[in-house]
């Protein structure tokens, strides 16, 4: 027997017209629920008629979770007729995933109910005669976490027809909606452009800094205009005397002496006035 959280169960118990008038009753875990009928939660009509009585759970909750048994009382003697399992489908999970991805799922399990994981529309699908189904399929595998209370379901390599409902957990039920989306070809091919793109973006970037960094480079090697490269300190220094004229036809007239045929020299404009004679040694 399912329920949703929140929701309610009702419990069937049929019994032998003999019984009529014995008093009847709902234990959990073979204990009396005095508490549920306490707090308006349970309540109990006997069709003697028709020799059932049924039994109503409102507001559910995780803990409501367990093993009913329907029991008719004598003054001396207590008679189980019939047990039932109710089991609480506590939350609803949405998943969205693409071909080929791998998930995992965590499942609420308790040692004393069996394992459910099944992919089915209702949840009562799940148990044939008593026995759980389970899902299988060579992508699908479980790990088993006795001391948290948690069982894993773990699905790899993810294909279209992995979509659907499951149901997994033991005495507490999650819902889960898989839907896995094929990726097209045309995705696959948008997804290669921009990756194309952003390489050529990356290799424009990197071409552009190294070109800036070579003209930095040499431009800062080469001397300025007007500059004169200085000439190192040395014995073997060569002088030259340099005297400037006045010339009728010309502003100036430059005359340069050499005291030797081979010798270094720099040029400048050097701007002097009439009947001035500069030398440079």
């Amino acid at each position: 027997m399912f329920g949703d959280e929140g929701g309610s169960a009702q419990i069937i118990c049929p019994y032998d017209p003999i019984y009529k008038s014995k008093s009847k009753k709902l234990l959990k875990n073979f204990t009396d629920i005095k508490t549920l009928m306490e707090m308006n939660r349970l309540s109990l009509n006997d069709d003697t008629t028709a020799s059932v009585f049924s039994v109503n759970i409102t507001g559910l909750t995780a803990e409501d979770a367990g093993k009913y048994s329907c029991a008719v009382t004598s003054e001396t003697d207590v008679i189980y007729l019939y047990s039932h399992l109710i089991i609480i489908i506590k939350q609803e999970l949405l998943l969205y995933k693409s071909e080929g991805d791998n998930m995992s799922m965590e499942c609420k399990h308790h040692a004393e109910y069996q394992k459910v994981f099944c992919k089915a529309h209702e949840v009562s699908m799940c148990v044939n005669d008593g026995v759980s189904q389970s899902v299988r399929d060579d992508g699908f595998s479980l790990s088993d976490e006795t001391s948290t209370g948690v069982f894993t379901v773990n699905i790899s390599h993810l294909r279209e027809e992995h979509s659907g409902i499951y149901w997994c957990g033991s005495h507490i039920i999650t819902k889960v909606h898989l839907n896995v989306t094929r990726v097209s070809d045309s995705s696959v091919m948008k997804m290669m452009m921009i990756a194309v793109l952003c390489v050529c973006v990356i290799l424009l970037l990197i071409g552009g800094i190294t070109l800036i960094i070579v003209y930095k480079f040499k431009h800062n090697k080469t001397p300025g205009l007007g500059s004169l490269p200085t000439i190192p300190s040395s014995d073997n220094v060569l002088y030259a005397a340099v005297s400037f004229h006045e010339h009728e036809d010309s502003v100036s007239d430059v005359t340069v002496a050499f005291s030797k045929e081979q010798i270094l020299t720099d040029y400048a404009t050097v701007r002097h006035t009439q009947d001035s004679t500069n030398t440079c040694i």
